[in-house]
């Protein structure tokens, strides 16, 4: 219901429906976290579980939203328009997140930077920006449109281009809105960099 907030701005039934019906998304979000929910249950599993999956495949090909059910994400998680999001299944996504179309969190498999991305609470990807191996984006960072994330992003920074730099100190804000209150972080405290 979280979810639902970010969108709404309430968490009535009728917002819900409207929204499910009407919002690819939000529509997304509902069955991934369903998914995930139900995996970790034993009858679940067996059960509930392979239906909603082949409902979580067919709006994987209809919306072209690729985030696997398993992927940590915390609450109130924005996907804004739809089309060629992908996520990596090992990559953590913080609370009050915004990922918008074209947007990439990928997996690197070798170098330094092996492995998936992390990003704080409050993180902003715009349209086409990638962010591929373990790089830590900071809380209520902004990524800018197609810009390619090669290195970890302080907290309240914005940063764009090809490689991604630090444009202003402005971050995410005026970009999250209707932010939900969460004790839940993803408690990754990277070197070097310090979460507020």
């Amino acid at each position: 219901m979280s979810d639902l907030y970010r969108y709404a701005g309430n968490k009535r039934a009728r917002s819900f429906l409207r929204h499910y019906f009407f919002t690819p998304g939000f529509k997304y979000s509902v069955i991934m976290r369903l998914c995930g929910c139900m995996k970790k249950r034993a009858v679940m599993q067996y059960t509930l579980y392979p239906p909603f999956k082949l409902l979580l495949l067919r709006y994987r090909y209809k919306y072209g939203i690729a985030i696997p059910e398993y992927t940590r994400i915390g609450p109130g998680f924005f996907i804004n328009r739809f089309g060629n999001i992908m996520v990596n299944g090992d990559a953590i996504i913080g609370a009050n997140c915004n990922i918008t179309h074209g947007a990439m969190l990928g997996q690197m498999n070798r170098g330094p930077k092996q492995g998936s991305p992390i990003l704080g609470d409050g993180v902003f990807l715009a349209a086409g920006c990638k962010v591929i191996g373990r790089i830590y984006i900071g809380n209520r960072a902004a990524v800018g449109a197609n810009a390619v994330v090669t290195k970890d992003v302080p907290d309240d920074a914005a940063v764009g281009g090809i490689p991604a730099k630090i444009l202003s100190m402005n971050g995410s804000e005026g970009y999250i809105n209707r932010r939900v209150d969460s004790d839940c972080r993803t408690g990754y405290q990277p070197d070097g960099l310090s979460n507020r």
